[in-house]
């Protein structure tokens, strides 16, 4: 649990999973959305990753991530986080 709340206890990565709920997205898109350079995203990529909050999954030669199976399970925290992202501005 320590590890998911500290995952999400930063503004980036919530913007990112909020992107992450509407589509697949590569690091590349990610990065051009949220105007961040390339080593900042796959950090935050790698933080979000290891709280098991997205899964990356290869398509050719590009990685693309996604909201996890385990995200996805877990209601309560998936719909909070969906609701909240929806009604802040600063997420999208």
């Amino acid at each position: 649990m320590v590890i998911t709340l500290k995952a999400l206890a930063d503004e980036n990565r919530l913007r990112i999973i909020n992107l992450l709920f509407e589509q697949e997205l590569c690091v590349c898109e990610i990065e051009t959305m949220l105007d961040l350079s390339q080593t900042n995203v796959s950090r935050h990529l790698g933080k979000l990753k290891n709280a098991k909050l997205i899964t990356p999954f290869k398509d050719a030669q590009w990685v693309h991530y996604r909201i996890s199976e385990d995200l996805l399970k877990n209601e309560f925290l998936f719909s909070y986080l969906k609701q909240k992202c929806t009604e802040e501005n600063t997420f999208s």
